[in-house]
C-alpha cells in the first residue's frame, strides 16, 4: 500500500511539473505573439499617421513580398547572411559584457574600495557616446572581432553591472548572518545567500543585455567591420533599396523579440528550480 502511495504522489508530482512547463511555454509563446502584434499594429500606424510616403516607407506586406514573392531565394539569403553575421557579433558583445558585470560586481560586493576606484570608469564608459569613442577603438584594435568584443561589451557593461550589484546586495542580512554564524566566511556567503538572491536581478540584465549586445553589433557593423545588417542597412539606404532595408529592420526586430521572450522563458525555469519563492510571487 505505501509502494502505491509513493508511485501515485511521484506520478502526480511529475503531471504537475508538466503542467507548469507546458504552461510556461504558452504563456511565452502568446507574450511573443502579442509583442509581434504590437509592433506590426504600431509600424502601419505610424506609416498612416505620419503619412509617409509608400517609397520611402514599407509597410509588412512590402516586406513580406521582398522576403518571400520577389526572387525570395536571393532576398531571403542576402537576409539571412547578414543576420547570422550580427547574431555572431552580438554573441560576443554579449558574452564579455556580461562576464566583466558579473565579475566586477562580485568585486564591488566584497569590498568597498574597488568600487570606488571602478565605478567612475564605468560611469564614464556610460556617460561618453560609443559613436564618439568608435573611432578610437578601432584605431586601437582595428576592424575585427576584438572590437566587436570590445565595443558590444561596453554597451552591455553598464546595465547589467548595476542590477546584478544591485542582486548581490539584496540578500536579506539576517541570511548572511546565519551563514556566518555556520562558519561560512565572505565567499562562502556570496555563493550561497547572494547568488541565489541575485537570479531576478541577474536575468533582468540579461533581458537588457540581449538587446543592448544586438544594438551594440549593428553599430559596430555599421562603423568598423562593414558585415551584418548594420552594413546592409546603410549600404541600402545608399543604393536606394528601401525593401531591403525594411527587410533587415523586420528580420533584427523579430529576432530581438524572439530572444528576449526566450530569455525570459529560461529565468521562470531557473527561478522555478532554484528560487521558488521568488517565482511564485510572479
Amino acid at each position: 500500500t505505501s509502494d502505491r502511495s509513493l508511485i501515485a504522489v511521484r506520478t502526480k508530482v511529475k503531471r504537475d511539473a508538466a503542467r507548469e512547463t507546458a504552461n510556461l511555454l504558452a504563456t511565452n509563446v502568446l507574450n511573443t505573439v502579442m509583442s509581434l502584434a504590437v509592433v506590426v499594429i504600431l509600424w502601419v500606424f505610424s506609416l498612416w499617421a505620419f503619412d509617409v510616403s509608400p517609397y520611402i516607407g514599407k509597410g509588412p506586406l512590402d516586406v513580406f513580398e521582398f522576403l518571400f514573392v520577389e526572387n525570395p531565394a536571393e532576398n531571403q539569403q542576402l537576409v539571412l547572411s547578414a543576420l547570422g553575421q550580427t547574431m555572431v557579433d552580438a554573441l560576443i558583445g554579449f558574452s564579455f559584457g556580461l562576464f566583466f558585470a558579473t565579475f566586477i560586481s562580485v568585486l564591488f560586493t566584497v569590498s568597498k574600495s574597488i568600487e570606488q576606484a571602478l565605478m567612475p570608469i564605468a560611469m564614464l564608459l556610460r556617460s561618453v557616446p560609443l559613436i564618439a569613442m568608435a573611432p578610437i577603438l578601432i584605431l586601437i584594435f582595428g576592424r575585427e572581432q576584438l572590437t566587436v568584443a570590445v565595443m558590444g561589451a561596453i554597451v552591455v557593461l553598464f546595465p547589467a553591472l548595476v542590477n546584478i550589484v544591485f542582486g548581490l546586495r539584496s540578500a536579506s542580512q539576517a541570511m548572511v548572518d546565519v551563514a556566518t554564524v555556520y562558519g561560512a566566511n565572505r565567499w562562502a556567503a556570496l555563493r550561497y545567500v547572494a547568488f541565489p538572491s541575485s537570479l531576478p536581478s541577474f536575468f533582468a540584465a540579461v533581458k537588457i543585455s540581449v538587446p543592448g549586445a544586438i544594438t551594440g553589433a549593428l553599430l559596430v557593423e555599421w562603423l568598423a567591420t562593414g558585415k551584418g545588417i548594420g552594413y546592409g542597412i546603410i549600404s541600402a539606404v545608399g543604393r536606394a533599396k528601401t525593401d531591403e532595408v525594411w527587410a533587415y529592420v523586420a528580420t533584427i526586430t523579430l529576432v530581438s523579440i524572439v530572444l528576449y521572450n526566450l530569455v525570459a522563458l529560461f529565468e521562470a525555469y531557473i527561478l522555478k528550480k532554484f528560487a521558488p519563492q521568488v517565482w511564485k510571487r510572479r
